[in-house]
């Protein structure tokens, strides 16, 4: 198994550490846990190690023509300096991965993939590149930190690096001598920045990270706050919300699609869908009980007929209630009462608009 250029620190701080995409990441750290993880986030200031999350490059004359050929979103519609998020699909509909798109240049791309599904997404854009395009897996070259919540500027300012940064804006930064990129990106809703460091500078960049947000009240988190936090925000994970059996359509996810393109892969399968309306849909569902939707559960109707599954569930710390996102029949309206078999037993719960907690990443 595969572990961070930061599992020394982990280990150090006793985190609890798990699986994730066949990487070896902490889940949670003692003394704090996921709640008070949670809530650091979303009141003071959290400092993550994601750096299972993939890194790969595309570039050559014409990147732009091609990656726009491949992804769904439009790329056209950034600027250099910008991020996009974005999927890749197979010619069946399916999600390979969803994805950020760094523009450096027309041609000169930066990829930030799921950890799990770098490989296919590298494979698949190497199979469909020109031999004037490199499709490069840089997967092992960078860390991924994420620096999320209110007092996430405050905690760039400490490091001397200005906040004037527009949201899905990256720049290139100094800290500790590192050079690091930094973006106005996150997972979890609150106003924050993703940086990364070459892999061999990762170690003293959380260190001067850590020597900041502490005397703030900030805390190390874990995957697992991380998970609460983006559930609380109807954010899709890939092998929940998206896969190569949901599309991004029925993953409520057609804002990530430019559909004025002429084509790209999948984009046959995905227009029809859109005009044809896809038969299942994500919503977001809110406990009216005691009751906790976990991922696979059974959601029925009021009149007990099946109308489809639970994608992703927790406890919100913010709500203190159980949520979650399921792909249902997409006649399910907004305020609807539904059941969820709850191990044998039926939870009612309520269909609502996402988010389920306000958006802060502005």
């Amino acid at each position: 198994m595969k572990t961070s250029p930061l599992h020394d620190k982990h280990l150090s701080l006793k985190a609890k550490m798990a699986d994730f995409g066949g990487w070896l990441m902490p889940i949670e750290y003692p003394g704090a846990g996921v709640l008070a993880e949670h809530a650091a986030v979303r009141e003071k200031v959290g400092l993550f190690d994601v750096s299972h999350l993939g890194k790969a490059s595309v570039t050559g004359d014409g990147a732009l023509d091609f990656l726009n050929k491949c992804l769904t979103n439009d790329l056209t519609k950034i600027a250099d300096g910008s991020a996009q998020y974005t999927l890749l699909c197979s010619p069946n509909g399916g999600v390979v991965d969803d994805l950020i798109a760094y523009r450096n240049s027309p041609t000169d791309f930066f990829l930030v993939p799921n950890a799990s599904n770098t490989t296919d997404v590298v494979k698949v854009l190497q199979e469909q590149a020109p031999a004037n395009i490199t499709v490069t897996n840089l997967h092992n070259d960078f860390a991924v930190l994420a620096i999320q919540g209110p007092l996430a500027p405050e905690v760039l300012s400490q490091l001397g690096i200005s906040v004037d940064i527009d949201y899905m804006a990256f720049t290139k930064v100094t800290i500790s001598g590192a050079e690091v990129i930094v973006c106005r990106t996150g997972y979890t809703g609150e106003l924050g920045y993703e940086l990364l460091p070459k892999v061999a500078d990762a170690s003293r960049v959380w260190d001067a990270i850590i020597q900041v947000i502490t005397p703030m009240g900030g805390l190390v988190c874990g995957l697992g706050a991380r998970d609460t936090l983006r559930t609380e925000m109807g954010y899709p994970l890939h092998g929940h919300e998206l896969s190569l059996q949901i599309s991004p359509v029925e993953a409520s996810a057609s804002w990530a699609v430019g559909w004025k393109k002429e084509s790209f892969i999948g984009s046959e399968i995905l227009k029809g869908q859109k005009v044809g309306g896809a038969s299942r849909k994500s919503f977001a569902i809110k406990s009216l009980d005691r009751g906790i939707p976990r991922a696979g559960m059974s959601v029925k109707n009021l009149k007990g007929e099946t109308v489809g599954e639970i994608t992703s569930g927790t406890f919100s710390p913010s709500l203190k209630i159980g949520i979650g996102l399921a792909l249902l029949k997409s006649d399910i309206e907004i305020g609807q009462t539904l059941v969820i078999d709850v191990r044998g037993r039926d939870s009612q719960c309520e269909v609502v608009k996402l988010p389920f907690v306000t958006s802060h990443v502005r």
